[in-house]
């Protein structure tokens, strides 16, 4: 069987695949989609992307959401093929993919961070990669940062042809991309500085001067050319406002660097950021939902430098928030993390612990001297100490899940249970 006629058969059958799983509601179609078009064409991802342009997007944090507001700023100038959803593992790709009728159209990928070497010896010459930040993450899946930002160095060095958008401020992040000779650097700050204590070259320790980071070997966070100072964005003698319908600073950041990738495709900044103002919700994250006679909002924390950028958009104190945990494996077996969590910042709220590891999460706030109290499932009985929150005109109800935890909320509320960081 020849090569195209093998791709041929892969996309009818992995687009028989989604219909049948659809029809049998057993869930949207496109992963199932996408592995049975991989097991019939291992090459369909380099098949199908062979003259398109294709951008990655991967980071430990914020890669979906910077995604979606580049995406939206592209199809400003025509159609994008992107994976919506969220799937950010190849069979989520090419189940993308396999929507798109058009051969050329450009695509605009969410990339896992352990799978992005194998997606890179894939990819056509044509690539951009727009590279978020580097945290510790479900450890016992993804291994220590230092491992995740040697394997995207050995990588970009087989491929100096990439063009890069990478985020100057992250140590990690700026060591793996500097082996690229094309590399546009966006500040953004870094308030999580507890991964970046030590230089991912040479293992001494880093200096910090504010947000200027240095090492003694040279290695040294380099002059960026677009750069976020508040809720302005700034690029040579551009200051632009960012007016985002997504909440807090990391969506700001998030912004900046869509903005700079959209830029080397052609868009003009201030017409990527109008189309970022569209993007009101990513993947259920920030909607405001009823539940159980209240309105909430969903927000999704998974980690510890996720969790420092949660604090700013909670609802003000005395507000009450709603924390579910689980660890199965897409959030990570392991949930010691929560220690490295300053839940202290929570004191004088009051927390509800739930998800299925709701006691390890009590032990810690416990520790962190914040009222709370263990609920299995609070809709059935809402604890008297959240008051009012979510309810008539009150502020909604913040509730802060993990992956899996995000996913039975939105199950809860008649959402999409799609969902990825």
């Amino acid at each position: 069987m020849s090569a195209a006629l093998r791709l041929r058969t892969a996309v009818r059958l992995g687009r028989l695949a989604g219909v049948l799983s659809r029809a049998l509601r057993r869930g949207d179609g496109m992963v199932i989609s996408g592995r049975v078009a991989l097991a019939a064409c291992p090459d369909a991802f380099r098949q199908l992307t062979a003259v398109r342009p294709v951008t990655f997007v991967s980071a430990t944090n914020g890669k979906t959401t910077t995604t979606r507001l580049l995406a939206a700023a592209l199809r400003t100038a025509g159609p994008v093929v992107t994976n919506l959803s969220g799937a950010n593992m190849p069979p989520g790709l090419i189940a993308a993919l396999l929507t798109a009728p058009d051969a050329s159209t450009p695509a605009v990928f969410e990339a896992d961070e352990t799978y992005l070497p194998t997606l890179l010896d894939q990819a056509p010459r044509r690539t951009t990669l727009v590279l978020g930040n580097l945290t510790r993450d479900q450890l016992d899946r993804v291994g220590e940062v230092a491992m995740v930002a040697r394997r995207w160095r050995k990588a970009f060095a087989a491929h100096p042809e990439l063009t890069v958008v990478a985020n100057a401020d992250d140590p990690h992040v700026v060591w793996a991309a500097s082996v690229v000779p094309t590399v546009t650097w966006v500040a953004v700050g870094q308030p999580w500085r507890a991964d970046a204590a030590v230089c991912p070259g040479c293992g001494a320790v880093l200096q910090w001067a504010d947000d200027v980071w240095s090492c003694s070997c040279g290695l040294r966070r380099p002059e960026p050319t677009w750069s976020l100072d508040g809720d302005h964005l700034l690029h040579g003698d551009l200051r632009l406002p960012l007016t985002l319908a997504l909440p807090g600073r990391a969506n700001r950041a998030n912004a900046a660097v869509a903005a700079a990738a959209a830029d080397l495709a052609g868009i003009p900044p201030a017409q990527a950021v109008a189309a970022f103002a569209s993007v009101a919700s990513v993947g259920g994250r920030y909607e405001v939902r009823e539940y159980a006679g209240r309105r909430i909002r969903l927000l999704l924390g998974k980690n510890p430098a996720g969790w420092t950028e949660i604090f700013d958009v909670l609802a003000p104190p005395p507000a009450p928030v709603v924390i579910a945990i689980n660890a199965r494996a897409a959030d990570g077996r392991d949930p010691s993390w929560l220690w490295d969590v300053p839940f202290e910042r929570l004191a004088g709220r009051f927390v509800v612990a739930t998800g299925e590891r709701r006691y390890d999460l009590a032990v810690r706030l416990l520790y962190a001297g914040v009222s709370h109290t263990t609920v299995e499932n609070p809709g059935e009985a809402w604890p008297p100490e959240i008051g009012t929150a979510g309810l008539d005109d009150a502020p909604p109800l913040d509730v802060v899940a993990t992956y899996t935890a995000f996913r039975d909320w939105l199950r809860r509320t008649g959402g999409d249970t799609d969902v990825r960081g």
